[in-house]
């Protein structure tokens, strides 16, 4: 089989599949004609039926894994297409090849006898945050421009004191890569339908610390509900364009300006949907308000918690990642505001070009350090 990683999430299946370059005529006479149909179709292919995905603008050559170069090719689908996705590989005869494939998530143990009937597959299923974690890790080395953070626009602040107002902030927020050679220790925070959050010492010292329920997941559920839409992206769009003020109850709205004595300025959320408790207000909400008020209340949300873990750990970065913040730099920038204005400048909020498709990339390199304790048994026993 070609090398493939999965992460089978509550939301959202990423898939990782690794290409060899560089490939001898040995092992093009053992390639089946099966085998070869199959690399053609995922790596010809950006959209597979009507919900799979490649996005090839992630797409990293020059890749070495178990000392071979080649392609890494990043696809997804909606973990609710977990049948389609099987019906589709059958039709491509993979039901014909007898085969284990790492992969974690909940849905590793969900659809584990699924993957048994429809393509003889099996799931080795690992741990998620050692995936995660060995994930991350080796996209970083493997890419110089993975890092990166939003910062304001020097050439749009001003000379008050004070910080701009959160709207004009965020759209003069600009990308700045960040040099993560030297990380340790992070918070790493991974938002998918749910959020856990990991302080990571060291690439084998990592522990979770905390997390919550309100991620992506109910983000996505409650403007399904809200405004009848009925994708991520949808939704997204909806926020980008919508004003939260109009669901949102705003300091100013209770005190009539700042808060001045703990320095609470006007513009700031205090009571997330709070304006929705008067009948004339609803009435005249639309939904893209809706959608950006929900989006706004779970970064808010996300962006708390995070900034509490860093500071009971003392750890001044912070990074973001899972498919939540996937077409949604709104996110990323509320993220990098929130992290610097309440903590004072102290914390950095960090994100990451491949988002999601860590825990897949882990469970791709189990093959690697599995293949490496084989071939020492190997030698071991020619030793002897």
């Amino acid at each position: 089989m070609p090398w493939f990683g999965m992460d089978i999430g509550g939301t959202l299946t990423k898939l990782v599949y690794f290409e060899p370059r560089e490939t001898n005529r040995r092992e093009i006479d053992k390639e089946t004609e099966i085998l070869k149909n199959i690399r053609r179709y995922l790596t010809r292919n950006s959209a597979y039926g009507k919900t799979g995905r490649r996005d090839v603008h992630l797409q990293m050559d020059n890749v070495t894994i178990r000392g071979r170069r080649g392609t890494l090719h990043f696809i997804r689908f909606p973990t609710s297409e977990v049948g389609s996705f099987l019906q589709l590989a059958r039709s491509k005869g993979m039901a014909t090849l007898l085969t284990t494939i790492y992969a974690t998530g909940g849905g590793a143990y969900k659809f584990e006898e699924d993957f048994i009937k429809e393509v003889n597959m099996r799931l080795s299923k690992l741990d998620e945050l050692d995936a995660l974690i060995a994930g991350v890790q080796f996209v970083d080395s493997m890419n110089p421009h993975e890092c990166y953070y939003w910062e304001p626009n020097p050439d749009t602040t001003t000379d008050n004191d004070s910080p701009p107002y959160l709207e004009p902030c965020l759209s003069q927020y600009v990308r700045k890569p960040f040099d993560f050679s030297s990380p340790y220790p992070f918070l790493l925070v991974n938002i998918g339908s749910g959020v856990s959050m990991l302080v990571v010492s060291s690439p084998l010292d990592y522990s979770r610390v905390s997390g919550t329920s309100l991620g992506g997941g109910t983000f996505l559920g409650l403007c399904c509900l809200l405004t009848g839409c009925s994708s991520f992206e949808e939704a997204i769009a909806l926020a980008a364009s919508g004003d939260n003020t109009t669901v949102d109850k705003l300091v100013r709205d209770i005190y009539g300006g700042d808060y001045e004595r703990f320095h609470l300025r006007g513009d700031l959320v205090a009571s997330s949907f709070g304006q929705m408790c008067s009948a004339d207000r609803r009435a005249k909400v639309s939904r893209e308000d809706l959608a950006r008020a929900t989006l706004v209340t779970i970064t808010n949300n996300i962006g708390s918690i995070a900034r509490l873990c860093a500071s009971n750990q003392n750890i001044q970065r912070v990074v973001f990642c899972g498919n939540f913040l996937r077409v949604n730099p709104l996110s990323m920038k509320l993220l990098s505001y929130a992290m610097s204005y309440w903590s004072k400048g102290a914390l950095k909020a960090l994100f990451l070009e491949h988002e999601g498709y860590f825990g897949a990339v882990g469970c791709l390199l189990h093959y690697e350090s599995k293949s490496d304790k084989q071939n020492c048994t190997e030698n071991a026993q020619t030793d002897r």
